[in-house]
């Protein structure tokens, strides 16, 4: 779901586990203008060693990362 005053996508990955949110956020970067935000709401552990990996991987910036209970939430800025 993307907010029409902002440039931030939001991508419900709850229930996922790896590798399904990273490809899911792979997918969903494609669709995000420059400079937009990808927040990524997860609930499996390892995606605090996945998504940061992912992001360095692939030359985006990692604008945020934040955990709630059981909710990871990550804020992928596309670069390119």
């Amino acid at each position: 779901m993307t907010d029409a005053n902002t440039t931030e996508t939001v991508l419900d990955l709850r229930g996922l586990y790896c590798p399904l949110p990273v490809l899911k956020a792979k997918t969903a970067l494609r669709h995000v203008p420059v400079g937009g935000t990808l927040v990524l709401e997860c609930t499996d552990p390892l995606t605090v060693i996945d998504v940061p990996h992912f992001v360095a991987q692939t030359g985006h910036r990692l604008g945020g990362q934040e955990r709630t209970g059981d909710l990871y939430v990550f804020r992928i800025v596309k670069q390119h």
